[in-house]
């Protein structure tokens, strides 16, 4: 019951609370990078959701615009502005998203979405992470975020799937709060962007 309801209605009451609360926040940071990013505050990409279900993800923009020449500069941890690397430190580029969970594209707990380009490579047990909504923080975000392979990601994201409750996912919470206070599981070099992952070998 929680999975199939409960967890939505979970979803519209703290994403809708938590968009209030923290709008002077986002507030700020809009004016601010409509400076820095010469008027791009917000990052909007495709990405999978339930049942692979395409929809644009909504973040601030921490990085800069990709050279047209260079398109697989993607991933070149250079292209984060200084004002980016502030917010990445604490989390802040991602509670844009809270507009994604209320409009149920998203759930608060759960899998990350990824690359659209990356639905072609997954094997299907790794299909299963979109078995359920993605989240803003999940079980492989609170196991190391950047700091651990795709391989460990994905066997995080199947668990949660087939492990999902009320209980996992308070627990969830409380951790990726631990974690955002004490700075952990970014990567081993700050705010350095995960590699593209190749799929499976």
């Amino acid at each position: 019951m929680y999975r199939n309801y409960i967890k939505r209605i979970v979803d519209i009451f703290f994403s809708f609370f938590g968009i209030l609360l923290v709008s002077p926040i986002i507030i700020v940071l809009i004016l601010v990078l409509l400076f820095v990013n010469r008027g791009k505050p917000f990052f909007l990409q495709q990405r999978p959701g339930k049942k692979n279900r395409l929809f644009k993800i909504i973040k601030f923009k921490t990085m800069s615009d990709l050279r047209p020449d260079n398109k697989n500069d993607v991933h070149n941890v250079s292209r984060i502005t200084k004002a980016g690397a502030f917010i990445r430190k604490y989390s802040l580029d991602e509670i844009l998203q809270l507009i994604n969970v209320l409009k149920g594209d998203m759930s608060l707990i759960g899998p990350r979405p990824l690359l659209v380009d990356y639905l072609p490579l997954y094997n299907e047990e790794q299909q299963m992470r979109h078995d359920v909504r993605p989240g803003i923080t999940g079980w492989a975000q609170v196991k190391g975020r950047n700091a651990i392979s795709w391989d460990q990601k994905f066997e995080y994201d199947v668990w949660y799937v087939k492990n999902l409750t009320f209980g996992l996912d308070v627990k969830i919470l409380l951790l990726t709060i631990k974690k955002v206070i004490q700075k952990e599981g970014v990567n081993v070099d700050q705010n350095k962007t995960m590699p593209a992952w190749k799929g499976n070998n």
